[in-house]
C-alpha cells in the first residue's frame, strides 16, 4: 500500500517542493522505524514557489533518506572504540566530557563548528544560537568562511546588518550579470530561486540579456549572450574598472534611493586608478569589453549584478562582494523591481519606523594564534586546527581566548574535508573531547567521543528559516514529518535541546525547557516593544495562545504571528499563523519583492554607507598589487548539479556522470605538461593523484577541481563515497591565504603545479606558501 505526501527538499538552496511516494510498512525499516519508506520523489506542481521543478538531488530523496550507512543509534567512545549506546548514556557522556573542560579552562576552551547542512533544517536554524549563548565561547566557526562570509561583511558595512543581503529580482530584470557563479548547476546560492535555469531561460525569452564572467565556460556561460573568460582572482579589478567607466561617462544615476546613500564621491576617488586600460592585462579582458559591459549595465531598463562563490573565495572576496552592490547602486538598480532587492521573510522582524542602528563592526576579538579578527562573531574555519594544536596563551591578540581549544562540538560539519589543510585538523581532533551531531561516521565525526545521529529527513519537519530571507519571491511553506520516528528516538530538535542542557550542566532536565525559555524571552521582548502589536500584553498569556505539536512548532507559530505578515496574536485578523499555514500544504504566496529602504538599514547614519573605511583600505591594497601577475596555473573550483559540498557523495543515484572528482585542464596546457585524458596527474603539495579531464571549458592557464572530496580515511562508514573517494582539493591550502576582512579561505585563483603522476616523488613541487 502506498500514499503520497508533501515535503520541502532540504538538499540545496532552491527549496523545491516535493511530492513523495511512501510505501507503507508495518515492519521496521532500514533505520529501525516502522511506518514506511520513501520510494519515489517528484516535483510538487502545486507548490507556490517551485511549481513542479525538480533536480537530480530532489529525485534521489528516497535513496538519501534510506541510506543504510546512516547511523541509527548514538555512538560513545569506550576503550578507544566507538560503540552503540542509549540516548541517555550518550548525553550523560556529553556532559561528563564537556563540563570539566569548561570548569577548568573556561568557555573559550570549547569550539563550536557549524556545517552547511545546518541551514537546511529546522533544528539547525533554531538551536545553535541558544547553544552559543549558553556556552559564551569566542571560538565559533562555520562553513561561511569557506563560502559566503565576504557577502555578509560587505552587507554589514554597507547596510549595517550582515544578514541584509539583497538578491537579484530574477523574474523582472532585463540584464543579469553573473560573476563567479554557475546557477545552472548550483541551483543558486544566496539567491533562493527554484528552477534557476528556467528563470534564466525566461529572461532570454522576454528579450533580456545574460552576461557571465567566469574563467570556465560553465553551463550558465553556455547559454549567455556574453561570456568574459576572466583570469581567476581579478574580479575586483574588473568591477572597479566598470565603476570608473560609469563615472567617466556620466552614467552614474542611483535613482530614488540617492538621498539615502552617502560616500558616492569617495567611491569615485577610489576608482580613479582602475581604468579599463590599467586592469585589462591583469584581468585578461580587453578594455573595450569592460567599457561595453559597463555601458550595457547602465543602459538596461532594469539590471542586476550577482556574484557568488567564485568571486567570494578569492584574496579580495569582500571587496568584490562590495563592488557588486556598488555597481547595482550606482546604476539605479538598487532596491527596485528588476534590480537587487531585499526579501521579506515571514519569520523575519516586522517592519518598523526607520531609524539609525548600531552599525556593523569587525574585529571585536581576535583568534589566539594568528590574530585573525572575528567577522559576524565567527573566526576563520582555516584557523581551527592551529587553535587546537598550538599550546600556550599566544602573543596576546586583542580579546583572544586565553588558551587552546580542548573540546569541539561539530554540528552537521565535516571540516576535515571542507576546511583548508584538513590533514592538520585531522591530527588535531584526535587530542580533544569531541561531540558530533551527524547522521554519518565521516572524516570528521570518526574522531568524536560521542556521535548523536539525527533521524532521516522524511521524519523531520521542514521550514526554510534562512533561505526565505534570500528568496526571489516572498512566500512561506512548512511541511510536517512524512514518516513517524521509532519509539524512543528523539527528533533533531530534541537532540539539539538536550545538547544545550548538557552544555549548561543540566543533563536530565526536560528538553522542552529550552523552547519554553526562548519563547518566554522573545515574547517578553515583544511585549515591551512599543512598535510591536503585542505591546503591553502579558507574555504568559501570549504563550498560551501558541499552537503546535512540538516546541519547535510553537516557536515557528510565535515567529509567524510576530512577523511582517502575522496576525499579531489577534491584532491583525486574517494574518499569518501556524494554523493558517498548515491549511495551505503547498505554501502561501506573499507576492513579489518590494522596496524596503530605508527600513532595512541599520547603519549608524541611517543611510547606505557606500564607502566604509575598511573597504577603502582594501582598495589601496588592491591598487598596490595591480601590476602583480604570478605565472603558472591557477586553480578554481566548480559545482556539480548532483552534489552539495561534501555531504551527498554516499547516494548511489548521484554518483558518476559529471559528478566526478577530476582535474579539468585545457588541451594546450595538457599537451605542454604531457597529460592524457583519463590519466592521473599530481597536484602540488598533498592534493593527491587526480584523474585528468581535458576540456576547453576551462581557459588556458586554469585548472579546475570540485570541493568536498577525499573520502579515503579509515574509520568511516560511508561505503559508496569510499568506493570513489576522490582527492581533497582543500589540502592544497595551508590555511594562511585568507581574505583579510572576512577571514574566508582563498580557494580560487590558487597557484598550483600539475604533473603526470608517473613522475618521481622527488619531482613534486612544494605546497604553495
Amino acid at each position: 500500500m502506498s500514499r503520497t505526501a508533501l515535503r520541502i527538499c532540504p538538499l540545496c538552496e532552491a527549496t523545491c517542493g516535493l511530492s513523495v511516494t511512501v510505501e507503507e510498512t508495518a515492519a521496521d525499516g532500514p533505520h529501525g522505524e516502522g511506518g514506511g519508506r520513501i520510494t519515489a520523489a517528484r516535483g510538487d506542481r502545486d507548490d507556490v514557489f517551485s511549481k513542479g521543478f525538480l533536480c537530480p538531488k530532489g529525485a534521489s530523496f528516497g535513496q538519501l533518506d534510506s541510506d543504510p550507512d546512516r547511523l541509527t543509534r548514538p555512538l560513545v567512545r569506550r576503550d578507544g572504540r566507538l560503540r552503540e549506546a542509549s540516548w541517555d548514556e550518550a548525553f550523560a557522556a556529553v556532559q561528563a566530557g564537556l563540563r570539566p573542560v569548561i570548569e577548568e579552562h573556561g568557555a573559550d576552551s570549547v569550539a563550536v563548528v557549524l556545517g552547511n547542512p545546518n541551514v537546511h533544517t529546522v533544528a539547525g536554524a533554531l538551536y545553535p544560537p541558544v547553544l552559543l549563548s549558553t556556552l559564551r565561547t569566542r571560538n565559533f566557526y562555520t562553513a561561511s568562511t569557506v563560502d559566503q562570509m565576504p557577502k555578509h561583511v560587505s552587507s554589514g558595512l554597507l547596510y549595517g546588518d550582515p544578514l541584509a543581503i539583497p538578491v537579484p529580482d530574477l523574474d523582472r530584470t532585463d540584464h543579469l550579470v553573473v560573476i563567479g557563479a554557475n546557477p545552472m548547476d548550483s541551483n543558486g546560492s544566496l539567491c533562493t530561486a527554484p528552477d534557476f535555469p528556467g528563470r534564466l531561460r525566461a529572461l532570454r525569452r522576454r528579450g533580456g540579456r545574460l552576461t557571465v564572467i567566469d574563467p570556465r565556460r560553465t553551463r550558465t556561460a553556455r547559454i549567455a549572450d556574453r561570456h568574459l573568460a576572466i583570469r581567476p582572482g581579478t574580479d575586483a579589478l574588473l568591477l572597479f574598472a566598470m565603476v570608473r567607466v560609469l563615472f567617466d561617462e556620466g552614467l552614474v544615476d542611483p535613482g530614488e534611493p540617492a538621498g539615502r546613500i552617502s560616500g558616492v564621491a569617495e567611491v569615485e576617488r577610489l576608482a580613479a586608478d582602475f581604468a579599463p586600460e590599467a586592469v585589462a592585462s591583469a584581468c585578461e579582458v580587453p578594455a573595450e569589453e569592460i567599457r561595453g559591459l559597463a555601458r550595457e549595465l547602465a543602459a538596461a531598463g532594469r539590471a542586476a549584478v550577482y556574484g557568488r562563490v567564485g568571486s567570494s573565495t578569492v584574496e579580495f572576496g569582500t571587496l568584490t562582494s562590495w563592488l557588486v552592490d556598488v555597481l547595482n547602486i550606482l546604476t539605479g538598480n538598487f532596491d527596485r523591481p528588476g534590480g537587487i532587492m531585499f526579501p521579506l521573510s515571514a519569520t523575519g522582524a516586522a517592519p518598523r519606523p526607520p531609524k539609525p542602528g548600531r552599525g556593523f563592526a569587525l574585529g571585536r576579538w581576535h583568534s589566539r594564534v594568528s590574530g585573525h579578527p572575528e567577522a559576524k562573531s565567527e573566526l576563520p574555519l582555516a584557523a581551527l586546527a592551529e587553535e587546537i594544536d598550538t599550546p600556550g596563551q599566544g602573543p596576546g591578540h586583542p580579546g583572544a581566548p586565553a588558551g587552546p581549544v580542548r573540546a569541539v562540538l561539530a554540528i552537521a560539519a565535516n571540516p576535515v574535508l571542507s576546511a583548508p589543510d584538513g590533514a592538520r585538523l585531522d591530527r588535531a581532533l584526535a587530542d580533544v573531547f569531541m561531540v558530533s551531531v551527524d547522521p554519518y561516521l565521516n572524516e570528521t565525526s570518526r574522531h568524536a567521543d560521542v556521535v548523536l545521529p539525527p533521524p532521516p529527513p522524511s521524519r523531520s519537519a521542514h521550514h526554510d528559516f534562512a533561505f526565505n530571507a534570500l528568496a526571489v519571491r516572498n512566500q512561506v511553506r512548512y511541511t510536517r514529518p512524512v514518516l513517524p520516528l521509532a519509539d524512543g528516538r528523539p527528533d533533531e530538535c530534541e537532540i539539539h535541546a538536550r545538547l544545550i542542557l548538557c552544555a549548561g550542566g543540566q543533563d536530565g532536565a526536560d528538553p522542552a525547557l529550552v523552547d519554553a525559555m526562548v519563547i518566554d524571552t522573545a515574547l517578553g521582548k515583544a511585549a515591551g516593544d512599543p512598535h510591536s502589536p503585542v505591546h503591553g500584553r502579558h507574555p504568559a498569556d501570549l504563550a498560551r495562545e501558541l499552537t503546535g505539536r512540538t516546541g519547535a512548532e510553537r516557536r515557528l507559530d510565535m515567529m509567524l504571528r510576530l512577523g511582517p505578515y502575522g496576525d499579531g496574536f489577534g491584532a491583525e485578523p486574517g494574518g499569518l499563523t501556524l494554523a493558517r499555514l498548515l491549511e495551505h500544504p503547498h505554501g502561501i504566496d506573499l507576492g513579489p519583492l518590494t522596496p524596503r529602504v530605508p527600513g532595512v538599514l541599520r547603519t549608524r547614519s541611517g543611510a547606505v554607507e557606500l564607502c566604509p573605511e575598511p573597504l577603502v583600505a582594501e582598495a589601496a591594497r588592491l591598487r598596490a598589487g595591480l601590476s602583480a601577475r604570478p605565472g603558472g596555473l591557477l586553480l578554481v573550483g566548480r559545482r556539480h548539479l548532483r552534489s552539495n559540498n561534501s555531504w551527498m557523495h554516499n547516494v548511489p543515484a548521484l554518483t558518476g556522470g559529471s559528478n566526478r572528482c577530476t582535474v579539468q585542464v585545457h588541451p594546450d596546457d595538457a599537451a605542454r605538461l604531457g597529460l592524457t585524458d583519463g590519466g592521473l596527474a599530481l597536484l602540488a603539495g598533498d592534493g593527491g593523484e587526480v584523474p585528468v579531464e581535458i576540456t576547453d571549458t576551462v581557459r588556458p592557464g586554469v585548472v579546475s577541481m570540485p570541493h568536498g572530496w577525499g573520502h579515503d580515511r579509515p574509520g568511516t562508514r560511508m561505503a559508496v563515497a569510499a568506493a570513489d573517494p576522490g582527492a581533497n582539493v582543500n589540502q592544497l591550502h595551508d590555511g594562511t591565504r585568507l581574505d583579510v576582512l572576512s577571514g574566508t579561505a582563498v580557494l580560487n585563483a590558487l597557484p598550483v603545479r600539475l604533473a603526470p603522476a608517473s613522475e618521481a616523488p622527488a619531482a613534486r613541487p612544494a605546497a604553495p606558501a
